[in-house]
């Protein structure tokens, strides 16, 4: 299992664990980041946002929030 932060630009992976703020948490979850859900790494930026794709709705993450979600390989869909 490795964070968010680590994954690659490219690979889907589904959401293991959050580990925010519970009002941090019931953003994302409005926007269908809950565990078990598929998320697919769009991009990568130099300095730790990325974009990812979530149930078909994409969105930015900073690096404070992608280091507290925990994800592992295997979603299902190449996801762009």
């Amino acid at each position: 299992m490795i964070t968010l932060q680590e994954a690659e630009a490219g690979v889907a992976y589904r959401v293991k664990e959050l580990s925010l703020p519970v009002n941090l948490e019931r953003r994302l979850e409005a926007l269908g980041l809950i565990e078990g859900s598929e998320i697919f790494v769009l991009r990568k930026k130099r300095r730790g946002a990325m974009i990812v794709k979530v149930r078909g709705t994409r969105f930015a993450v900073g690096y404070g929030i992608s280091s507290h979600i925990s994800v592992e390989k295997g979603g299902l869909s190449c996801g762009a």
